[in-house]
């Protein structure tokens, strides 16, 4: 149903090249090496993230787990340059991410990625439509006729085409969240990141909403996703577990250990190495 209105090959060619750009080292799609991140405050240093390696290649649905203050989050962030590593490097399609400029990065941000919050983030003077259409009117990536064409056809394949000149105030949460969804997808990015996308939404939004990136999946896009939610951390392509910032692939352990706490992984961890 969706496959009408995404292209995966639209600009692939365009990847890793330009300012602050080389091929990459890898094949893979999404590639962070030792990224190591420490945030500085009066109350002294705090390290977000512990040297970690992350791969994803294209079409996968990738769960990403873990406790409050974690470090999941931050990984995210680092995906989508919304932060910058204190050390490491980012890779995402070819691109250095870490060596983008600010004004590079906002401008590779809105056509490779679509982020997807928590908290929704729309803005609430625009109306739902005028929301989706954002990110092609900030990048330019489609003629003006057609934006609004789209950006209605992106609210019709998340069920909110009814709803387009409202503002956001007009609709629940969890039509915000579709929304969002639909303004992710403006620019036809290749990568979905969407931090907590159901943590605040009745389990029916919630189950609507996993169903619809199974749908992306299969027209093709690869999706990040931080979750609280075991039960739909096993129903994605592979999952991640992050602890005291650092990674713990699904194959190392069971997911359900994250759930006992930090110390007990770590245990696990060191008793497989003996």
């Amino acid at each position: 149903m969706l496959k009408h209105w995404f292209n995966p090959q639209r600009e692939t060619s365009q990847a890793g090249t330009g300012n602050g750009r080389s091929p990459s080292p890898s094949s893979h799609l999404i590639n962070l090496q030792q990224v190591v991140k420490t945030y500085h405050s009066s109350a002294g240093a705090f390290t977000a993230l512990k040297g970690v390696d992350l791969v994803a290649q294209a079409g996968e649905f990738v769960a990403i787990i873990g406790k409050s203050g974690s470090g999941k989050s931050t990984l995210i962030n680092m995906i989508a340059g919304i932060d910058r590593p204190s050390s490491g490097e980012v890779w995402v399609e070819g691109t250095a991410v870490h060596t983008l400029t600010e004004s590079e990065i906002a401008q590779w941000r809105g056509r490779r990625l679509g982020v997807i919050f928590q908290f929704f983030q729309l803005l609430p003077t625009l109306t739902l439509m005028q929301n989706v259409m954002l990110p092609m009117d900030f990048c330019q990536t489609y003629p003006i006729p057609e934006r609004r064409e789209r950006g209605m056809a992106l609210l019709e394949q998340v069920g909110m085409a009814d709803y387009a000149h409202k503002l956001p105030s007009a609709v629940s949460g969890g039509h915000q969240q579709l929304v969002a969804i639909a303004r992710s997808l403006a620019n036809d990015p290749p990568i979905l990141l969407a931090d907590e996308p159901t943590g605040n939404l009745d389990s029916y939004t919630a189950e609507t909403i996993f169903q619809l990136f199974g749908s992306l999946i299969d027209a093709g896009k690869t999706i990040l996703m931080v979750t609280h939610d075991q039960d739909k951390a096993h129903r994605v392509t592979r999952a991640i577990t992050v602890v005291d910032g650092e990674l713990f692939e699904e194959a190392d352990m069971d997911l359900d250990a994250e759930l006992r706490g930090g110390a007990e992984i770590h245990r696990e961890k060191e008793s497989r190495k003996q």
